[in-house]
């Protein structure tokens, strides 16, 4: 069979992601927004993160946010950096000023409400730990995570990752028989944020709960304390903010119709073999 014939054998369109698949994905992208969201109010109350034990306003912090009279500054370790306008102080849709750490457009209420903010964060926190746990359990089962999700013992070699990160940069995406499968960047990301992070996000989550410190002290020995513990869950939480937007650039730079009515419906079109 020359290459011609096996080209056109490629077909149109195929089954891509599976309903249980689709489900979660969506629930996940609403759940995780929210918790985002929600958590930013809750790092208002205090816009300082810590390492160890213990933390207050006395003690160093290795990450915090805060503001003078007039400007707003974001320092980590020795590194100060401005952010009036943005962080520390900006200005919210009446024009008053605000000295908080995050502006209200970014967070879950709008106005200040630690209360509020915790209740949100803990509702779907529910949603995130069920929802993770039901969808691992049936992709293990189906084998989803098999199949898709394990990079390939190939697909770790630096060349072979080198060789992707050179794709994506020239905006060369996977097409024809290739757009059947993940490649070695998508694995990776998403098994990094499936297998790593979602997890980290809630067992560090699960630490910071004074309750669950009395039924089970070894996740504080685990973590290296309450606010080690505090850190890791802020620190997950930003690499997932992080994979988001990084996720919608590629879904728009591919094609967002495509890859949209793919995990709507499941089918997705291949894209034509680029001619050599």
């Amino acid at each position: 069979m020359d290459r011609a014939e096996a080209v056109s054998e490629v077909p149109e369109r195929v089954k891509r992601h599976r309903l249980p698949t689709r489900l979660w994905h969506w629930v996940n992208a609403v759940t995780v927004i929210v918790m985002l969201m929600s958590g930013l109010m809750i790092f208002n109350a205090h816009p300082r993160l810590y390492w160890g034990e213990y933390g207050a306003n006395a003690d160093p912090a290795w990450l915090q946010v805060s503001a003078t009279a007039d400007r707003g500054f974001l320092t980590i370790g020795s590194a100060t950096i401005e952010t009036t306008g943005v962080l520390g102080l900006w200005e919210d849709e009446h024009g008053i000023v605000r000295r908080r750490a995050f502006p209200s457009w970014a967070t879950i209420p709008s106005s200040y409400s630690l209360a509020a903010g915790r209740r949100w964060h803990l509702a779907f926190a529910w949603l995130l730990a069920l929802g993770l746990i039901a969808f691992l359990i049936t992709s293990l089962f189906n084998r989803h995570i098999q199949r898709d999700l394990l990079p390939r013992r190939h697909e770790l070699r630096p060349a072979s990752i080198w060789h992707e990160i050179k794709q994506h940069a020239r905006l060369r995406f996977p097409a024809g028989e290739a757009a059947f499968r993940y490649n070695s960047l998508q694995k990776l990301s998403y098994f990094g944020v499936i297998g790593v992070l979602l997890p980290l996000v809630i067992l560090t989550g699960l630490t910071m709960s004074p309750a669950l410190n009395a039924a089970w002290p070894w996740m504080l020995d685990l973590f290296g304390g309450r606010q080690s513990a505090r850190s890791i869950h802020f620190i997950c939480a930003m690499l997932i903010a992080a994979f988001i937007l990084v996720h919608l650039a590629m879904v728009v730079l591919a094609g967002p119709i495509n890859e949209i009515r793919s995990m709507i419906t499941g089918w997705y079109r291949i894209p034509p073999a680029r001619k050599p």
